[in-house]
């Protein structure tokens, strides 16, 4: 044996040589087993099937033993997707929840990018498509918000509803709008419309449709 030994290997050497030692000390080799059989009265014959019988249930437990380890691995990974998630959707949440309009800037125009119209007064009959401007504050950079406008009646009724999507925002403050556009039937007086995000309120402006 040619190969040279740190002091630290020759410690764990010594030590695993005692181990293997202790082992083989402990261990009964077969003739043993069976003088033992024989003094206790026990049937030779059963023991290999006793042999087979202890490894299979020696096998069972390391078995069990990592099934819990997958087990618990499992729950643990589990258990930090579920916390993963749970931030991000309440982080998604206070996002949403910063995103708000100020009334007093919304604007009723007759064209999608009028920056001059503000308009409380429509003529159903010679402007019936008009356009409902909102600008957004502390929108959330990257993403789309999902917004709704309602479009109330003098009755209190929602005549007509837009459901859409807005681009992926580029800036804090962001410009949207939503249309309505008016029919024989629709009825003269005071009308609102709403623009709502996940339910909430964001600007309201109130008109009149003659």
């Amino acid at each position: 044996m040619n190969q040279q030994l740190t002091s630290d290997q020759l410690d764990r050497l010594i030590a695993e040589v005692e181990h293997l030692s202790q082992r083989r000390e402990a261990e009964l080799n077969r003739e043993q087993v069976r003088e033992i059989f024989q003094e206790l009265n026990l049937p030779i014959d059963l023991l290999d099937d006793a042999l087979m019988q202890l490894r299979r249930r020696e096998a069972l437990v390391v078995q069990q033993k990592r099934r819990r380890r997958i087990t618990f691995g499992v729950g643990v990974t589990l258990m930090t997707i579920a916390i993963a998630s749970s931030l991000w959707f309440n982080h998604r949440q206070n996002t949403i929840a910063k995103v708000y309009a100020n009334s007093n800037q919304s604007r009723i125009t007759l064209t999608r990018l009028d920056k001059t119209d503000d308009l409380t007064v429509v003529n159903r009959q010679e402007n019936p498509l008009i356009y409902y401007q909102v600008k957004l504050q502390q929108a959330p950079v990257g993403r789309q918000l999902s917004l709704k406008c309602n479009w109330i009646n003098p009755l209190g009724q929602i005549e007509h509803q837009n459901n859409y999507s807005t681009r992926s925002i580029d800036r804090e403050v962001w410009n949207t709008r939503c249309r309505h556009q008016f029919g024989d039937a629709s009825p003269v007086g005071n009308w609102r419309v709403q623009m709502l995000l996940n339910g909430r309120i964001l600007s309201e402006t109130e008109f009149i449709v003659r």
